[in-house]
């Protein structure tokens, strides 16, 4: 069986986090904008309150249809690494749901394989803020 590669993955630790906060809000996803303070750890927000931009990318599907999505510039500058979510202890962004729950979502990265880049660029192009839903 071949193992499939994706872009991005979460610890157990952050799937617990998640759960929760889907059982509390509903459906929820991922989004990475980069730049500056909080910015660069991914924020967790509800569906039905964030609206994706037109240059976002979709970089893959987390437990229970998580959609995890990152600014189209910073996609260019990490479009080589793989992304693991991961749960600590600490306050993070104000926006993102877990805040209020002492914990915070983190990044942890790593440079995708040459056989993993190689599997990704031979199949379909991310999916944009801007294409319409399947």
């Amino acid at each position: 069986m071949r193992h499939r590669v994706r872009r991005v993955d979460m610890t157990d630790a952050a799937r617990v986090v998640l759960r929760r906060l889907i059982e509390q809000h509903g459906p929820v996803l991922f989004h990475l904008s980069g730049g500056c303070c909080d910015g660069s750890s991914p924020m967790c927000l509800s569906t039905n309150e964030f609206r994706v931009g037109g240059s976002d990318v979709l970089l893959g599907h987390l437990a229970w249809h998580t959609e995890f999505w990152m600014l189209g510039d910073q996609y260019e500058r990490w479009k080589n690494t793989h992304l693991t979510v991961d749960a600590v202890e600490g306050r993070g962004s104000g926006f993102s749901l877990e805040a209020p729950d002492g914990v915070r979502f983190v990044i942890r990265s790593r440079l995708l394989t040459e056989a993993e880049s190689a599997v990704l660029e031979a199949g379909p192009p991310l999916r944009t803020g801007a294409d319409p839903l399947a």
